[in-house]
């Protein structure tokens, strides 16, 4: 297994690597040719990863790594791909029933060269019980479909307050990654969706936590659960 982490070397062909502070670790910022310049952002923990958690909507969930550096969990490198601003766009790109070319674009870049950019950028290759796939809102519904489709990769999915667009198949595949879902007590639409996954993952036999927290959409509790996310997931 390796773990080495280096800052200093590029290997994306793109634009050169950004690091910033990131109250606990570092940020590394790289942009990439796919779709014309997408970005990813990673949190380089302070010690070396003994789990890698691969999100969407990574210029938002990166910045949460001085979470888990505070919360005592196992050293957790967070790999951030950048989602988009426009709300449609981004949909088509995380929820596979609306525009398949391009889910299955964005999942390629996000599952094969992204992983593939991490292992050389940082010298980081972590099997599938340290690895995590996570989302919020529709990018729940990517870590959802993204889970199922490649549990070779992801062996835990990390699913907050999912979107509706994606929803439980009839035949569910196997084998099944675990899956943490969370979802707030006052956004009803989303704690039914959770609710629905957690039902027909638990059906198919998956390793399933559930749980309901006050909150609304968009709320703190995403990334006060978070920290309890990789926990679950990676503590001993």
């Amino acid at each position: 297994m390796k773990n080495r982490v280096n800052l200093k070397r590029s290997e994306s062909g793109g634009a050169p690597a950004e690091l910033t502070g990131a109250g606990g670790g570092e940020l590394v910022t790289e942009t990439f040719a796919y779709d014309g310049g997408r970005q990813v952002t990673v949190h380089v923990p302070t010690r070396p990863p003994q789990a890698i958690v691969f999100a969407a909507d990574g210029q938002r969930i990166s910045k949460w790594g001085r979470l888990l550096e505070n919360a005592g969990v196992p050293s957790t490198m967070i790999v951030g791909v950048h989602g988009l601003a426009d709300e449609m766009l981004r949909i088509h790109e995380y929820s596979p029933g609306f525009a398949p070319q391009r889910f299955a674009a964005h999942q390629k870049f996000f599952v094969e060269d992204v992983r593939r950019w991490t292992e050389s950028r940082f010298g980081v290759a972590l099997p599938a019980q340290r690895t995590a796939v996570f989302g919020v809102s529709a990018g729940a519904e990517l870590a959802l479909a993204l889970g199922l489709r490649h549990p070779d990769v992801y062996g835990a999915v990390f699913c907050a307050s999912p979107g509706g667009g994606y929803r439980p198949p009839a035949a569910m595949p196997c084998p099944l990654p675990r899956a943490y879902l969370v979802a707030g007590t006052q956004e009803p639409f989303f704690l039914e969706n959770a609710r629905r996954w957690a039902g027909a993952l638990r059906g198919a036999g998956a390793d399933v936590v559930m749980h309901e927290r006050a909150g609304s959409h968009g709320g703190a509790f995403w990334q006060e659960e978070f920290p309890l996310m990789v926990a679950w997931a990676f503590a001993p």
